[in-house]
């Protein structure tokens, strides 16, 4: 007597098509899968979304601000090394 992971096999097997020709098969329930799989998907709702967004807009600022106060302290160094060697 077969399992029923064995029978499931079988059958998945038998479900996937093989061939040149069985393409339009295959991308079908490629479609298929994927709705089936998207239906599962918890979807974030709007407060989620617009918090988040709040935080990724933060931190992109705050790195901005950042990055650029320490590009211009760079900057300055530079110069003044340069400066001390052309002298």
């Amino acid at each position: 007597m077969a399992s029923n992971k064995q029978v499931a096999k079988k059958a998945a097997a038998a479900a996937v098509p093989t061939g040149p020709a069985s393409w339009p098969a295959r991308l079908s329930t490629y479609y298929d899968e994927l709705r089936r799989e998207m239906r599962l998907v918890t979807w974030p709702n709007r407060e989620q979304v617009r918090s988040t967004t709040i935080v990724v807009l933060a931190t992109v600022a705050f790195f901005g601000v950042y990055f650029g106060i320490v590009d211009y302290a760079l900057a300055i160094g530079q110069t003044n090394l340069y400066g001390a060697f052309t002298r």
